[in-house]
């Protein structure tokens, strides 16, 4: 059938429109890259001068990398400063976090012992930092890393020059690693693995705990254990040592010291003498630091000890510490009742 002249016409608009769309495509695709960014550039200059790496590799790379505009949205809102006490404690220490924490110990428990007794760190608190990270292993992050740490270095000004280092560390450990940088995943801040390491310190702390000769803290709960257990003796954790004790104030407290370092820096003699009585017996030359929390049923007064700060150093804020040890001590009581009637139904 011969088409009339207006048809003709049609004809090749749509054919005009089609061919755009099909060159619209893979621009757009490359336009969600990285490679073209001016500080994608210099940083590909760095690694290539300073890590020998391949700068068509990293084009090739970097060019599969796409910003992720809801990275820069979590970011803006993290729970640890938007929510109460009460609020984030009803997030992580609740029956069912405590449960499979119960579950993660037995499953490995000879290991736990054995990160306990050479390193000195407890079970429970292991345990517990592996809960709220990841819920044992479960919910490791659905972000690439590649990605993550690029919007982070790229397009996050405020920290641009943290999750730039990061995400040279990165590229660092897929090559010692021989992994693809373009498959791992992990946070929307870059953190891996079962404990959420972020790159450089996977690098610094991350061990082969079960002496296979590789360090895999993605696949190996083994290699994450003791990996943990480091971290916290490489930050100062004292084995034996108190972690938080509740406080009774007097009602001429010291105000203007409360939460006002991570860091202990007064001893508890003289947060006594400012108003602070630990509820449990406490070395009185021991450093300690004034908190209060606004928990579920009012203000709460802690003093936090060395070992609450070392806790903190894994991720810098007391709410996410205090969470994290009173999860591992509701995970503790429930495994030793667990113990208990095991024993008794074996009698």
């Amino acid at each position: 059938m011969l088409l009339s002249s207006q048809g003709i016409r049609k004809s090749v608009r749509t054919l005009l429109m089609g061919a755009v769309a099909t060159m619209i495509v893979p621009l757009n695709g490359f336009a969600q890259g990285y490679s073209d960014n001016t500080q994608t550039q210099a940083f590909i200059d760095e690694m290539v001068a300073e890590h020998e790496f391949d700068r068509g590799q990293l084009e090739q790379w970097f060019a599969q990398t796409e910003k992720k505009q809801s990275i820069l949205d979590a970011m803006a809102r993290p729970a640890e400063k938007t929510k109460t006490w009460g609020q984030y404690r009803n997030i992580f220490v609740k029956p069912g976090r405590i449960n499979k924490g119960v579950e993660f110990w037995q499953r490995h428990e000879s290991v736990l012992a054995r990160a306990e007794d050479t390193l000195g760190v407890p079970a429970e608190i292991i345990v517990a930092i592996i809960g709220v990270e990841t819920r044992y292993g479960s919910n490791k992050g659905s972000y690439r890393v590649i990605d993550a740490l690029s919007t982070l270095a790229f397009d996050y000004p405020k920290r641009s020059k943290f999750f730039t280092k990061e995400l040279r560390h990165y590229l660092l450990l897929t090559r010692e690693q021989e992994r693809d940088p373009l498959t791992l995943k992990g946070s929307y801040a870059g953190a891996m693995g079962y404990g959420q390491f972020m790159p450089s310190s996977y690098r610094a702390y991350a061990r082969d705990f079960d002496g296979d000769g590789a360090v895999d803290i993605w696949d190996n709960p083994e290699d994450a254990i003791g990996s943990v257990a480091n971290y916290f003796v490489r930050h100062g954790w004292k084995t034996g040592q108190p972690v938080v004790t509740r406080a009774r104030v007097s009602k001429d407290y010291d105000r203007s010291i409360i939460n006002d370092s991570l860091k202990p820096k007064r001893t508890v003699a003289a947060l006594q003498e400012l108003g602070f009585q630990p509820v449990e017996v406490m070395e009185s030359e021991a450093k300690a630091t004034a908190m209060k929390l606004q928990g579920a049923n009012g203000a709460e007064f802690w003093m936090g000890m060395g070992n609450f700060y070392t806790i903190t150093r894994y991720n810098h804020s007391r709410l996410y510490a205090m969470a994290v040890y009173q999860l591992s001590q509701e995970i503790l009581r429930a495994k030793q009742s667990v113990n208990v009637a095991a024993t008794k139904a074996a009698q």
